[in-house]
């Protein structure tokens, strides 16, 4: 019975582990991977030193990543419309503290990518901060 209750445990503890990736399953986007260094030093990037900030960098990703400082941390997001078959209105306008997709209008929050009613949140990406750097990656 010892044995039982220990291997289950154990079991347990090994299902649980984080893999150190994001998991994110959508119809729609497909899972790019990225690998994202910005350096804050650098005049393109010297807004998101400051809260309510944000920069798109079309480099990597679906159709880009936007970075948003929250003034606690920063959240990484991509610009595609995550409920939205990739089309030519699919990617997001980034209005104030909201990234808006043309296609439907749906509105979704910079600080947790969230759009009330939709079934996707927007692709998060992690945000790795070292220093006056951020590491964007999935």
């Amino acid at each position: 019975m010892k044995k039982i209750i220990a291997t289950l445990l154990f079991a347990g503890l090994i299902l649980s582990c984080d893999s150190g990736t994001v998991n994110y399953r959508n119809p729609y986007l497909p899972n790019y991977p990225v690998d994202l260094f910005i350096n804050l030093s650098l005049p393109q990037y010297s807004n998101l030193n400051f809260p309510g900030n944000y920069v798109v960098d079309y480099s990597q990703g679906v159709r880009g990543i936007v970075i948003y400082n929250t003034g606690t941390g920063y959240t990484a997001f991509d610009v595609a419309c995550p409920n939205q078959e990739l089309t030519s209105c699919s990617t997001m306008n980034i209005v104030g503290t909201n990234a808006i997709c043309p296609c439907d209008d749906a509105e979704y929050s910079l600080f947790t990518g969230i759009a009330g009613g939709k079934d996707y949140p927007m692709k998060p990406y992690r945000v790795l901060v070292s220093g006056s750097s951020l590491n964007i990656r999935n």
